[in-house]
């Protein structure tokens, strides 16, 4: 491999927790601990930032924040998404291990890409106390990359390029064009390009789609490929310059991108 030193991988929705599962019900659940019902589609919108950043989206998208209003006699502050993200944070903590299954194919894409002599580097929306709770978990079934940077590490998260400033630092790489960042959002993806990286985007392992294999594989080839479709219109919007079903599919990318025409 001489184009690229190493990849950056997101974790839920990309090398774990197939649909980006375990903090939807937790956001929902979290609202409510507050009076304030919100959909899994209003929970879904906002993710790949940093939890708390995806609190304040959510409270203040103009629906939540209109019912928070109603509910609470007055429009949503910055002390009531500490509220909300107090709540958040331990009750992520205490299931996100249940989602923390790899992306079929993951582990053997990890593989084979440190057999081609790159390094793999993580960053994440969730915290390191909800990390802590995942890297068991996932070196269990044999993937642990080289460094994690997490959402509470550094000052500022997504969609800003600082976690993957980390990586570099950390995995000791650079140029930052000789590194690939692989995300399923919007966020993960922008802060790949704001960092200046070559950016792959994950359409139907991801929160876009946001379904399991099971229900994948129920569907018909037509609804397949309107929802890989529609998954990668937005990783392409997000800038995005390429995009494959899951990260099993990666090898063989970055194989095609690194021989000469």
């Amino acid at each position: 491999m001489n184009r690229f030193k190493a990849v950056v991988f997101d974790w839920a929705g990309t090398t774990i927790d197939f649909g980006s599962f375990a903090p939807m019900g937790v956001f929902v659940e979290a609202f409510r601990r507050f009076d304030v019902e919100a959909t899994i589609a209003e929970a879904r919108a906002p993710m790949g930032a940093p939890k708390r950043d995806h609190i304040r989206a959510m409270l203040t998208a103009p629906r939540i924040a209109a019912e928070w209003a109603r509910v609470h006699g007055q429009a949503p502050t910055e002390a009531d998404i500490d509220r909300v993200y107090a709540v958040f944070v331990p009750m992520n903590e205490a299931v996100v291990a249940q989602y923390a299954t790899l992306v079929p194919g993951a582990r053997a894409a990890v593989d084979r890409l440190r057999a081609m002599g790159l390094k793999i580097g993580s960053t994440t929306g969730y915290t390191r106390s909800i990390m802590e709770r995942v890297f068991p978990v996932a070196a269990a079934q044999g993937y642990v990359p080289d460094n994690c940077v997490c959402s509470d590490d550094l000052p500022e998260g997504r969609p800003g390029p600082l976690q993957m400033y980390q990586c570099f630092i950390d995995l000791r790489i650079w140029p930052a064009a000789s590194v690939v960042k692989v995300d399923d959002t919007p966020p993960g993806i922008a802060e790949g390009v704001n960092a200046g990286c070559l950016t792959v985007g994950v359409a139907l392992s991801g929160n876009i789609v946001g379904r399991t294999p099971q229900k994948l594989a129920a569907l018909s080839a037509e609804e397949l490929q309107t929802l890989r479709a529609e998954a990668t219109e937005v990783l392409r919007t997000a800038g995005a310059q390429h995009v494959i079903d899951t990260v099993a599919d990666l090898p063989e990318l970055l194989i095609q991108l690194d021989t000469p025409p």
